[in-house]
């Protein structure tokens, strides 16, 4: 009995710790907001005079991402999907994204899917996570072949104009170096409880990859489709940097976004609002935009990728799942 009680007390504490997780950067980018609400205010103005051809270019790369990630999905198993159902699905996750942290309402509904065309759940699982990696893998990759092509795209001394950027702040040092250690301390923890579960994971993992991959046609859908995803959300950025007019090169942009998602997917924000915002609008000034343009730029990406496809793609979750779809 007294241990079923400590390993409550564990969940309990895990997830107030997720909380206060999830909590934190909304409450900073909050607080930052409100320091910078003239700012915000008007670069909705400039938002609203935006020119409509380039924001039609954004919406409709926007809706590239779903297929993008639909072809990956398919890409990440052996059998095949109802190209219909399965991109109605893609979208109804980006709903759902909106809403839980970290992917952990699109993991929902993809996993959801998979188990109802018939995939066992350690299966549905492990297509999830050989998308993930094979996402993570090419944004990575992009970010890397930008970064080589356009070595000086982004600049830091755009930040704070007139001041050098020192190397290494002495704070950042600091909480690097206490990082690690700390890091250490809850794999070595946590690292006996995970270990068979997690071996009989990845063999299911390396199982399913050495599948996919006897097939060409697999092969292209996963790996093209997770190299297209990030490069679609990056155009839905270009696009509406257009149409704000930002006087900023295609490649740096493109630059900004990758390197602001990039960073943004380490903090557990539902869909990476905030952590991606605040972000992306650092890394924009660093590519040389000011600063009214680049929250402009980010509203109106957060328009057309979050707020404007919100209720559609509740509105198909609540379908699917009276359909049985999901």
């Amino acid at each position: 009995m007294s241990i079923a009680r400590n390993e409550g007390a564990v969940r309990q504490r895990a997830a107030a710790v997720r909380s206060l997780a999830m909590l934190l950067p909304v409450l900073a980018v909050a607080a930052l907001a409100a320091t910078k609400w003239p700012l915000i205010d008007s670069s909705a103005g400039r938002l609203g005079a935006a020119n409509a051809g380039w924001m039609a270019v954004a919406g409709i790369a926007a809706g590239l991402t779903w297929v993008c990630s639909a072809t990956a999905q398919q890409g990440a198993v052996v059998e095949t999907l109802p190209p219909g159902r399965l991109l109605a699905a893609q979208f109804a996750a980006s709903a759902a994204n909106h809403v839980l942290p970290a992917g952990l309402g699109g993991n929902a509904v993809n996993l959801r899917f998979l188990v109802r065309r018939g995939l066992n759940p350690a299966r549905a699982v492990a297509a999830l996570a050989v998308r993930a990696s094979a996402a993570v893998v090419g944004r990575v990759v992009l970010l890397l072949v930008l970064l080589a092509v356009f070595p000086d795209a982004l600049r830091l001394s755009r930040l704070m104009p007139g001041r050098p950027v020192p190397p290494g702040h002495p704070l950042l040092l600091v909480a690097g170096a206490a990082a690690v250690p700390a890091l250490a301390l809850v794999l070595l923890r946590y690292a006996r409880r995970l270990r068979d579960r997690l071996r009989e994971f990845l063999a299911s993992v390396a199982r399913d990859v050495r599948a996919l991959h006897t097939s060409k046609a697999r092969v292209a859908a996963l790996w093209g489709g997770s190299l297209a995803f990030p490069a679609a959300h990056a155009a839905v950025v270009v696009a509406v940097s257009r149409a704000v007019h930002m006087a900023v090169p295609v490649s740096a942009v493109a630059l900004a976004y990758l390197f602001a998602s990039t960073a943004a997917g380490w903090l557990p924000t539902p869909a990476g609002l905030g952590s991606l915002d605040a972000a992306l609008a650092l890394t924009l000034v660093t590519a040389g935009a000011s600063g009214v343009t680049a929250a402009s730029a980010v509203l109106g990406y957060r328009l057309v990728t979050t707020w404007l496809p919100l209720i559609p793609g509740v509105v198909v979750l609540a379908v699917l799942v009276r359909r049985r779809v999901l």
